[in-house]
């Protein structure tokens, strides 16, 4: 080949040197931008919590709602509130307990056979205080009353006589004015054989006996007894349950 030809179409192409190669790069211009071609930006498929608050602004309120906090005293003084609301409940209870039993009933307790058949030994009753406040005792009550000879101690007998009434009693049998008592709730064991009287009731005060006519102390012992120191009538038994009676 002559050296006026100096390509050779048979030879193969000149490989270009690296710095050759790089500044060929250099020199390619760069491809214009695609407005068609350019990658989607990536949207998550569910808001983020930070772009949830600006997308849902009334729920992120609610949720951001918070109870006040309770001062530190407050359960203290809750609780003194209600210390406060019992005692005065109890102090109201005792207030009226007080009341039912000094103006209206009593509960007693019999202790001795000598009411016997009629009441036994500790059978509970319950004594109406307000019957004789409206009245008077009456012949045949039972009747809950202060020892004439010790008020400290109370016994539990029955009204045989009144003031103005005139008692005597033969060989166990009790008149009243003259007039044999019905008595028929004394069984004959327990009647007695004693003696007393004629004698008058004065006025103001009662003759009482115990059922047990022969294991009673009574006002054939210790006479009459004022009216003031009945208490009241005995107006229910309530214990034993099987036994409970109104009298």
């Amino acid at each position: 080949m002559s050296d006026n030809y100096p390509h050779d179409p048979y030879a193969p192409p000149p490989v270009p040197e690296p710095e050759s190669s790089d500044r060929f790069r250099q020199a390619e211009p760069r491809p214009a931008a695609d407005p068609f071609g350019a990658s989607e930006p990536l949207v998550a498929a569910e808001p983020v919590p930070a772009l949830a608050g600006t997308m849902s602004a009334p729920q992120a309120a609610q949720e951001e709602v918070r109870l006040p906090a309770e001062p530190a005293g407050f359960g203290v003084s809750r609780v003194v509130e209600e210390v406060v609301a019992w005692l005065k409940t109890l102090a109201s209870a005792a207030v009226y307990a007080t009341l039912i039993v000094t103006f209206g009933f009593q509960v007693a307790r019999v202790e001795g056979q000598s009411m016997a058949p009629t009441l036994a030994d500790q059978d509970r009753l319950i004594v109406n205080k307000l019957a004789y406040r409206l009245g008077d005792p009456q012949v045949g009550d039972i009747v809950m009353l202060y020892y004439p000879l010790n008020p400290e101690k109370s016994f539990v007998k029955r009204v045989i006589a009144e003031e103005g009434d005139q008692i005597r009693i033969v060989d166990g049998r009790v008149y009243r004015n003259d007039v044999p008592l019905n008595d028929d709730y004394v069984p004959a064991e327990y009647r007695s054989h004693d003696d007393f009287g004629p004698e008058v009731v004065p006025e103001g005060y009662y003759f009482v006996m115990g059922d047990h006519r022969n294991n009673s102390s009574d006002s054939r012992h210790w006479k009459y007894v004022p009216k003031k120191y009945i208490i009241g009538k005995v107006q229910l038994r309530w214990w034993p349950l099987p036994e409970a009676r109104i009298f």
